[in-house]
């Protein structure tokens, strides 16, 4: 169909943004999805600088490369999250402060409205993002949960995301929450949860990702038809299931790649996905927004395994029909 195939720069941010285009250009890719860490997205620097926006897309430029979207998952994360100190590792030294878990949340929140701002000087509609979840830990109702534990996570989720999505209306952005474990949204039902908490705003909609619905159980293609109009932007990203008697759902607390696992993330194509009845219903759609590849691969060589999906993808977005197939036959005497 023509649709911009990307590169996510999240699994890259340990080389300098220059080194990741010039290999994705190489390896065929049309444009980045920047990931706001590392040296790729500054959105400090994006505010402060008049200059630091164009100088990014110069650089994207002397590559060929576009970008769409921005990406703020680690410091969303925090927006929610009751704080530890995992959340240290992933956000800015500005956003921890003194740690103290307020506070965090609070900073966390900022940054957020600061990411729809630079998004806007960086000529780009949508910030991809994580929400984080205060209940998460309470997916497994024992000790037993009840649902008003459940419907105050969901109040805290609004009272805190409704003021970051007065600034990205302000500034013509919208956020794209990426539906997966440890967020207020995990799957089909919470996605739908989460939107009826924001009384369905515009400005609020999903970074569809199959990979983290697929391990779940649930169908992604059911996830597309349900939220036909707020897929705002799409990862290709691939996952397998490989439950074998030994192995559980929840992984066990093994590391990606530990082969008791029973899910694990593949190369796309390499998976359980099943992208084709996925780019079928996006024609259907009419989604003509970037497919970005986040790829990610505990046992593959990362730029084999990116050149590999950049061909992968361009060979799976085939052009929607333009007639019926039967349309030939119309005419035919009977």
């Amino acid at each position: 169909m023509g649709r911009p195939i990307t590169l996510f720069t999240g699994q890259w941010a340990d080389l300098p943004l220059e080194d990741v285009a010039r290999k994705a250009a190489e390896f065929g890719y049309q444009g980045l999805e920047l990931a706001c860490w590392g040296d790729h997205f500054d959105v400090e620097r994006a505010l402060a600088d008049d200059g630091y926006c164009a100088n990014r897309r110069d650089l994207l430029e002397r590559y060929d490369l576009e970008v769409h979207a921005i990406s703020a998952h680690l410091v969303g994360q925090a927006v929610l999250d009751p704080i530890d100190e995992r959340h240290r590792a992933i956000l800015p030294e500005r956003v921890w402060g003194d740690g103290k878990p307020a506070g965090v949340n609070a900073r966390a929140a900022e940054e957020l409205k600061n990411t729809a701002r630079a998004a806007q000087k960086l000529g780009v509609g949508v910030v991809n993002g994580f929400s984080g979840s205060s209940i998460w830990h309470l997916l497994y109702s024992f000790p037993p949960t009840t649902e008003s534990m459940i419907a105050a996570g969901f109040d805290l989720f609004a009272d805190r995301f409704n003021p970051i999505l007065d600034v990205f209306g302000e500034c013509g952005v919208q956020f794209a929450l990426e539906v997966h474990p440890t967020e207020i949204a995990f799957d089909l039902v919470t996605a739908a949860r989460a939107l009826h908490a924001l009384d369905r705003r515009e400005e609020f909609g999903f970074n569809f990702d199959p990979s983290h619905l697929v391990w779940q159980g649930v169908d992604p293609v059911e996830f597309l038809r349900t939220f036909h109009d707020r897929i705002y932007h799409v990862h290709i990203k691939d996952v397998v299931v490989q439950l074998n008697g030994r192995a559980g759902i929840l992984g066990s607390h093994l590391p990606f790649g530990d082969p008791r696992r029973g899910w694990d993330f593949r190369s796309p194509g390499r998976g359980s996905v099943d992208f084709e009845s996925i780019i079928r219903t996006l024609n259907y759609l009419k989604y003509a927004g970037p497919l970005s590849v986040e790829w990610e691969d505990p046992g593959m060589d990362r730029e084999a395994g990116a050149r590999e999906a950049c061909q992968f993808v361009q060979n799976l977005d085939f052009t929607p029909a333009g007639v019926a197939f039967d349309a030939a036959f119309s005419g035919a005497d009977r």
